[in-house]
């Protein structure tokens, strides 16, 4: 209690002496996003790491070591969503990286908008927009509260990596082109490119990078914190025969599209970042500016080899150099002591199945790829009527609600069915009904993380939980590879770090759910919480 009132009463005496003097607060806030970042890996991979990247925000910074994502599903869309508003997909909307359309019967990408064309880069590329985001995030606070004289920017090597964090009245959001291997953007935030942005493309840096080797960055045998380099269950790599170092980058016939899944995808992103600072005045007035930094390279790379390869291992201490190298721009252009920034991950990972099954580990695959099919040959059984279900996708089902009204049956009906045949079903954990979901306000574990990634309007009839240690796959098949979206701590568990202007240092082993961070930097900049915003500041952080 004593702490907590002298916390309280620091926080008040520097409001007092922020009123006498004017409000202050840093030049430019940098948050970055590492897709697929498990918390362990500042840890396990700590002392191959350099003194001014990881280590530099642990060790001068403030680290909350139990933060956690509070929802289902843990996925690249929901996480940079939920970072960026506060609250969870049951309120912002966006509850996987696409969704089936209940409405339009088909399935909607979370970041597409036809009504935009694209601006450099392909075509097909270039329908983006943050018209599915439902709520406003820390970066539209910024906005309103400067009336739009703060600058916002957002870049990543995937579209949605960029656009959820830039909000929704950016100056410009930039992701990757995997046709012409540049930055680009859409309609919705320009006419053209800026001249920066084209005499960055025109270096041609992807093409470079992809002439070389990928080779570790220390002898291999130094990385003694990952297994074997050829591992049950990774996938070869862009055709080569076997998942082991060395790749000669010069041998894929798709360089510009196989740098994604390589560091040199997360290298390219770091320099776009630095040249933006200069370019775009960042941190260059006393209106505070704000950079959002989505490094993408790890997610590929982590779905490719899991979270145990020398691959995984290489690609962090790789992008600790880029973070390093980063961090010294912003000394150089924004000033020491000037800046403040983030540092998270929108979801972490399971381990390969295959490979956890070698070490009789309780791992599988459940068939949710097939599943659509099996079921619905069951239900045609059952009630003689074909194609009841209309999408099983990220572990929901939809039902055919125009084809059970104009038979005999009701919802409940096929519900009932369904759910009892699925608690039958090798890899489910648990059914739920999702009208008791959406409904959900209890403290059961699993039931309060559904409920908080269900959406009235855009999730399924029928949700389900799968197994700890299972992921989607051919149960009689081989299999290859892993990947996220479940409740469980290996996807949940990730970094949070806050270094810089107005940030205390130390940690804290107390949990956080991942929707404090916009909060926290709302009562740092002294702006609006987003508008959905169900998170709580972290008072610790504050100096």
């Amino acid at each position: 209690m004593n702490r907590i009132i002298l916390v309280i009463v620091g926080l008040f005496s520097g409001f007092v002496g922020v009123s006498q003097e004017g409000v202050k607060r840093p030049k430019l806030v940098v948050g970055i996003v590492v897709d697929q970042m498990r918390e362990e890996y500042l840890y396990r991979f700590y002392d191959h790491y350099s003194e001014g990247g990881f280590k530099r925000l642990m060790n001068d910074g403030f680290e909350v070591k139990n933060a956690h994502f509070n929802y289902i599903p843990t996925k690249t869309a929901p996480g940079h969503a939920s970072v960026y508003t506060g609250t969870t997909p049951r309120v912002h909307g966006i509850i996987a990286n696409d969704w089936y359309d209940k409405e339009e019967k088909r399935y909607r990408y979370c970041v597409e908008d036809e009504t935009m064309t694209q601006v450099g880069g392909s075509a097909e590329t270039g329908k983006i927009s943050p018209v599915n985001l439902q709520t406003t995030t820390v970066t539209d606070e910024l906005a309103l509260f400067y009336q739009e004289r703060a600058k916002i920017i957002g870049m990543s090597i995937k579209d949605r990596g960029a656009v959820l964090p830039a909000g929704h009245q950016p100056d410009a959001a930039y992701w990757y082109d995997t046709q012409t291997g540049e930055f680009m953007t859409s309609s919705y935030y320009k006419d053209a490119l800026p001249k920066w942005v084209k005499k960055f493309n025109k270096q041609g840096l992807a093409d470079s990078y992809m002439q070389g080797a990928w080779e570790t960055f220390f002898p291999i045998e130094k990385y003694v914190e990952s297994g074997d380099d050829n591992r049950a269950g990774e996938r070869p790599f862009a055709g080569k025969n076997e998942a082991t170092f060395p790749y000669d980058l010069k041998a894929y016939s798709k360089p510009r599209s196989l740098i994604k899944s390589t560091p040199w995808g997360n290298t390219i992103l770091a320099e776009f970042a630095k040249a933006s600072l200069e370019s775009e005045g960042l941190g260059h007035d006393e209106v505070t500016d704000f950079l959002a930094v989505s490094f993408s390279s790890t997610d590929y790379v982590g779905h490719t080899f899991g979270p145990y390869s020398k691959e995984v291992e290489d690609t962090y201490v790789r992008l600790d150099r880029d973070l390093e190298s980063l961090f010294q721009a912003l000394d150089e252009k924004v000033g020491k002591g000037q800046w403040t920034v983030f540092l998270t991950a929108d979801h972490a990972v399971a381990p390969i199945p295959e490979a956890m099954k070698e070490k009789h580990m309780p791992a599988d695959y459940w068939g949710e790829r097939s599943a659509r099919e099996v079921l619905n040959a069951k239900l045609n059984e059952a009630f003689g009527i074909d194609s009841l279900i209309e999408s099983v996708s990220n572990e929901q089902l939809f039902l055919n609600h125009d084809l059970i009204g104009e038979s005999s049956l009701t919802v409940s009906d096929v519900k009932a069915y369904l759910i009892s045949l699925l608690k039958k079903t090798d890899g489910i954990n648990a059914v739920y009904d999702g009208d008791d979901i959406s409904n959900y306000s209890g403290n059961n574990y699993d039931v309060s993380m559904l409920a908080a990634g269900y959406n009235q309007h855009r999730s399924g009839d029928i949700l389900l939980i799968i197994n700890s240690g299972w992921i989607d796959g051919d149960p009689n098949g081989e299999n290859t590879g892993t990947t996220h979206g479940s409740h469980y701590s290996y996807d949940t568990h990730v970094p949070m770090l806050f270094y810089g202007w107005g940030v205390h240092k130390g940690k804290t082993y107390d949990y956080h759910p991942i929707t404090d961070i916009a909060p926290t930097i709302s009562m740092l900049l002294n702006i609006g919480l987003p508008s959905g915003a169900t998170g709580q500041p972290i008072v610790e952080v504050f100096e």
